[in-house]
């Protein structure tokens, strides 16, 4: 009750976020209600229907990491001063903040099948009513249990994670005056890269591999070929807070200058934060390339059907939403330092070329990257 009051009271921006959640469950919950109706309707395919579930774990994975990252950017968990005192402390919160995500995303997975069954023509009066029945199987009963229960793997995954990236925690101070290290997993990261582009090639040359059928027609894909994409993707997740901590160390090398050293300290500082976002944004965009290159390659090809689509869109939205929320967070973690610099005298252009330079160390770094690991990643596909 009390994460509903504060729902209502919160900033329209926080509130529009929230809402993005939802949208993003309600897709998710579309897909996995598709995938039961597929199951229900072609009993006989039995691994076919599980390799479909197994396509919709990206889609809810990516839609989980968004609604985390607007748990963490809510200000109405935000411990403040005088909270304790009325029983909201950092344990307290950080339950608001669980259930807030789980609100969301139950409303988003009440969408999904209102809307399910109104395609199906279970519901009736609206317009496009059994539009795709026969895609969603409306010939046959869907078990209510089975919809049910795929429909709340999303909350309660999501208000988890929330829960768990939340959790009040004690961290150890820095020694005085030491600067900020480098993330460890560059080296684990750039392996894993290795490693899954070698597994994908292995895969793609073989040929022997078992299929892999998506929702929407994208039959001819080895399993090794998209568990070699994965592990890239892992790889790249990972890496990505080596990378952003170099691109600052970049950025302050051979005399920098004061707006240098500026950019380059906030984005070592930074790097935690946006990098693994970064980086899983580098990991899709290179898939998206990638296979939209092999299916260039092959014009013959009728590969991505709507549900497909729906999923890859899914996970390039939240991907996307999720890079930008971890943006507004790191943006909002030095709102200090940004008023002290600007009480002591500092220009505000300095802080806009010190953005912007961030920015553009980042982009020089990741986007060379992505092409590199897509082109990589299509060579043994095309070939």
């Amino acid at each position: 009750m009390l994460a509903l009051r504060l729902a209502r009271g919160t900033h329209p921006l926080v509130l529009t976020r929230r809402l993005l959640v939802a949208a993003a469950a309600a897709g998710v919950g579309f897909l996995l209600l598709c995938t039961l109706g597929y199951a229900v309707g072609h009993p006989e395919r039995s691994s076919t229907s599980a390799l479909r579930l197994l396509w919709c774990v990206l889609p809810l994975a990516a839609t989980v990491q968004f609604a985390v990252a607007v748990a963490r950017t809510d200000p109405s968990t935000r411990p403040r001063p005088g909270l304790s005192a009325v029983g909201l402390g950092p344990a307290r919160l950080t339950a608001i903040a669980a259930a807030s995500t789980a609100v969301a995303c139950t409303l988003g997975s009440v969408v999904a099948l209102l809307f399910y069954l109104h395609l199906r023509g279970d519901i009736t009066g609206l317009p496009f009513d059994g539009a795709a029945a026969e895609l969603l199987a409306a010939d046959q009963p869907i078990p209510l249990a089975a919809a049910l229960t795929l429909l709340a793997v999303l909350p309660v995954v999501a208000a988890t994670a929330a829960g768990l990236a939340l959790r009040p925690r004690t961290a150890p101070a820095p020694p005085e005056g030491a600067e900020t290290t480098m993330p460890s997993g560059l080296p684990w990261g750039v392996a894993l890269v290795a490693i899954g582009l070698a597994i994908e090639t292995y895969a793609a040359r073989g040929g022997a591999g078992s299929g892999l059928p998506l929702p929407g027609r994208f039959d001819g894909n080895p399993a090794g070929v998209l568990a070699g994409w994965v592990l890239t993707a892992a790889g790249l997740a990972l890496a990505g807070p080596g990378l952003a901590h170099g691109c600052g160390r970049l950025l302050q090398a051979v005399r920098p200058g004061a707006t240098r050293l500026l950019a380059g300290r906030v984005l070592m500082d930074e790097a935690r934060r946006i990098g693994r976002p970064l980086g899983v944004v580098s990991a899709v965009l290179s898939g998206t390339f990638a296979a939209a290159s092999v299916y260039d390659a092959d014009t013959g090809s009728d590969a991505f059907g709507p549900l497909t689509g729906l999923g890859a869109a899914l996970i390039l939205a939240c991907t996307t939403a999720t890079l930008l929320t971890a943006a507004l967070e790191s943006r909002q973690g030095r709102a200090h330092t940004t008023e002290a610099l600007l009480r002591i005298g500092a220009p505000p252009t300095v802080l806009r070329t010190a953005a912007l330079l961030r920015a553009g160390a980042l982009l020089a770094v990741f986007l060379p990257l992505t092409w590199a690991v897509a082109e990589l990643a299509a060579l043994p596909l095309t070939g």
